[in-house]
């Protein structure tokens, strides 16, 4: 991914809903824009009193809201039907949502990787894990060294914060306080029963082994860790996040950077009021349904509200940069990929694309849309800027706070991506034109196996291949995929 921009295209534009062009700007000039006023919804921790603000800091704060497994069309706001995401949906209002973000991967832990690293997931070996399972790669996890962006905000002066998901390392040196969190709260693993909060996969709760070193309940691991220590609670886990990030916001001294990683709506599907999911029951294919979804994405946008609303209440909305994502696509059949093909694990759009909105009250647009391309290591360089330090030279991430807060059009990116443990795709974004390769392991993408080339301004369901009609075109985004794969690190096969 370059940082210098390419020739300035169609795409990359804002819309109120078709509103001007925005120019790139330098991060001196965005920061002399007077604050605005904000409106929020007041839900939750909000008492329609006045806000009392706490002392402030010339930086802002900055919030980061991951959801897990979120598709594309889930939120009302990107096109949900049968349910309303109304907190988010006035986020959006109140910023740029964007149409064009993507993961950096299409699995939990390198993405996760990427917005610690600033980095391609594959340039770190905790990175080439789809995605790290705690069973022959318990051992492995995303060492602070390099300084991960926690530690460099932490250094700069920042209160830090991670509630939700880690899925970066079982170990101790590798849990978040080793990365510059001075508080954190939330389980180590990649997937968490709601109730019981053990940990496990699709076929139900995981094994406890010496190597993951949890507590075990029944032939279940426990998973749910208060800076780096197992602790017990009781609830669902939705609202527990939500809960400590309400008080990690309440004790928060400016300027903050607050992580809140919910797990929702991954599976298991659960919603308020359920049980535990019973043993040798599969979390994946037995149980789920349309309504528990929704309920999942209603306790998802509630928590969301309870914490934006904080935010008014304390006096600290004028001044906290708020970024919302998701970690990949979704998986399987619940959610709602819009109009695109594919899945988690997979490089088809469905895979990749995600929901994403930017809310900077007086500093980054309210209520425009932009089509400009951003991933998860814009989000974790455009953090850094807003806290005024410097990129480091080896991310590969852009800050856009230029195309956030300017008149301009935005740049036109080459991203490229890979998976290649359960499935094996690679891919490469240039402009709106995509190029992709699918590998079959075994009988997995059998019928699909090819080359393709897709025109996304045209096709976003990559339905016509275009690489007969486009072989110039074809050929050098595959030359650009190949070079960009020869500075990475040499996938780790799953073995037979």
């Amino acid at each position: 991914m370059s940082r210098s921009s390419g020739r300035a295209g169609r795409r990359g534009q804002f819309h109120r809903p078709q509103a001007g062009c925005l120019r790139p700007a330098f991060l001196a000039a965005t920061l002399g824009f007077l604050v605005g006023a904000i409106s929020a919804t007041a839900t939750g921790d909000g008492d329609g009193t006045a806000p009392a603000p706490r002392a402030t800091s010339e930086r802002p704060n900055i919030l980061y809201i991951m959801a897990d497994d979120l598709c594309y069309a889930d939120l009302s706001c990107y096109g949900a039907t049968g349910y309303r995401t109304p907190n988010l949906d006035q986020l959006a209002t109140e910023g740029v949502r964007f149409t064009d973000a993507y993961a950096i991967a299409p699995v939990c832990s390198p993405t996760r990787v990427g917005l610690m690293t600033g980095r391609y997931p594959a340039r770190t070996r905790a990175g080439l894990w789809e995605p790290l399972t705690g069973a022959g790669d318990a051992a492995e996890g995303l060492p602070p060294d390099p300084p991960t962006l926690p530690l460099l905000l932490k250094r700069a002066g920042y209160h830090t914060g991670l509630v939700g998901k880690w899925h970066l390392g079982w170990r101790p040196e590798f849990r978040p306080p080793r990365h510059g969190f001075d508080f954190s709260f939330g389980p180590l693993g990649g997937a968490t029963d709601y109730v019981s909060h053990v940990t496990g996969g699709p076929e139900g709760p995981a094994r406890n082994t010496p190597a993951r070193g949890r507590a075990a309940r029944g032939d279940a691991a426990h998973d749910l860790y208060l800076n780096g220590t197992e602790v017990e609670r009781t609830g669902y886990l939705t609202d527990l996040f939500t809960a400590e990030a309400v008080e990690f916001l309440r004790r928060a001294t400016p300027p903050f950077f607050l992580s809140v990683q919910y797990t929702a709506p991954h599976w298991p599907w659960q919603q308020r009021g359920d049980p535990p999911y019973p043993a040798g029951r599969s979390w994946l294919r037995d149980g789920g349904s349309p309504e528990a979804y929704a309920e999942m994405m209603r306790a998802l946008d509630d928590g969301i509200g309870r914490i934006l609303a904080l935010l008014v209440k304390l006096g600290y909305a004028q001044n906290t940069l708020v970024i919302f994502t998701s970690d990949n696509g979704g998986d399987e059949q619940l959610g709602n990929r819009g109009p695109f093909r594919g899945r988690k694990l997979q490089l088809w759009e469905g895979g990749i694309r995600v929901p994403a909105i930017v809310r900077w009250p007086g500093r980054v647009r309210a209520g425009v849309s932009t089509d400009q391309v951003a991933t998860t290591l814009d989000w974790s360089a455009t953090m850094l800027a807003a806290a005024g330090e410097t990129i480091p030279a080896d991310w590969d991430g852009l800050s856009l706070l230029p195309f956030l807060t300017a008149e301009a059009p935005a740049q036109e990116r080459t991203i490229c991506w890979r998976i290649d443990q359960r499935h094996r795709h690679h891919a490469v974004r240039s402009g709106s034109w995509k190029y992709l390769k699918v590998e079959a392991l075994g009988t997995v993408d059998r019928d699909l196996a090819g080359d393709y080339l897709f025109d996304l301004s045209r096709d976003p369901g990559e339905t016509q291949d275009l690489k007969a009609r486009e072989p110039e075109v074809f050929a050098r985004l595959k030359a650009r995929y190949d070079q960009w794969a020869a500075g990475m690190l040499t996938p780790i096969p799953l073995g037979p």
